[in-house]
């Protein structure tokens, strides 16, 4: 009888370790399908065109921050790809950090299968096909500097356009009408990292951080290895600033401007009146 009650025991505490043991499997489980149902679900905020999103692109004007009251920052590469996109998007990956990369389109056959590996880690936007000042432009070529890179950049990164971003941060009522006519929402910044003026690394960091704050647009560019080195200190800074870096359409989506805002333009973001004036 002894024996008997001692394996009954046992077979009882097996039964409750296995039991225990099938618990938490089953709570993992649902922790990482909470985890892949938020991952799913930002990746359709960063790459459809929501309501949102649609409402700014009726507006016609260019956008410079979302609002201010969340704790989301959205980091914006431009100029790619190039020799050091494979850089930046492992450096992104490393953090989990999101980012928006605005293509040259004649940039795109360079690197193949990198416009697709950026938007999986974000969102792709249009920075026409061989970044030229638009407003210099007959307002035919530059409907098809940006055609061209919608329908190319679409076709190689999988998935609709719906972001724009003048080279130089150069703009007028009419590049603002093609955009509005072509369903893009027209993206400025604001932050200026410099990097495209030649700052080193220190002052890219310096001006990025210094500017962060909830709803900044940050303009940088994937082409510069000086901008891939002070990556790991913005990133640590994001962290110290309890901030988030998210796409660009997450960004608005999840904290839109006010009309107040898009109105004023750079003003309405606190960018100086100059500020939007980028040299490459």
């Amino acid at each position: 009888m002894l024996v008997l009650a001692v394996v009954l025991r046992a077979s009882s505490g097996s039964s409750k370790h296995r039991r225990a043991a099938r618990t938490g499997s089953s709570a993992s489980a649902i922790g990482a399908h909470e985890t892949s149902r938020k991952s799913a679900a930002a990746r359709v905020s960063a790459n459809s065109k929501t309501a949102e999103i649609a409402r700014l692109v009726a507006l016609g004007k260019p956008i410079y921050c979302a609002g201010t009251r969340g704790k989301e920052v959205a980091l914006t590469f431009d100029d790619g790809p190039g020799v050091y996109t494979h850089l930046i998007l492992a450096k992104l990956r490393k953090h989990g950090v999101r980012a928006t990369f605005f293509i040259v389109g004649c940039n795109i056959p360079l690197l193949p299968g990198a416009t697709r590996a950026e938007r999986a880690i974000g969102a792709v936007g249009d920075h026409t096909f061989t970044h030229p000042l638009l407003t210099s432009l007959a307002p035919s070529e530059a409907e098809a500097q940006i055609a061209r890179t919608q329908t190319d950049l679409a076709r190689s990164s999988g998935g609709s356009v719906f972001l724009f971003r003048p080279p130089y941060g150069a703009h007028d009522a009419s590049i603002d009408g093609i955009a509005r006519a072509r369903a893009l929402l027209e993206i400025l910044w604001t932050i200026d990292s410099a990097d495209s003026l030649s700052a080193n690394y220190a002052r890219i960091e310096h001006n990025v951080i210094a500017g962060m704050h909830p709803g900044s647009i940050i303009l940088m560019h994937e082409n510069r290895g000086q901008t891939i080195r002070a990556m790991i200190a913005i990133f640590a800074a994001l962290q110290r600033k309890h901030l988030r870096a998210v796409s660009v359409s997450e960004l608005l989506n999840d904290d839109p401007p006010s009309l107040a805002q898009v109105h004023a333009g750079g003003h309405g973001c606190g960018v100086p009146a100059a500020g939007a004036v980028d040299s490459g």
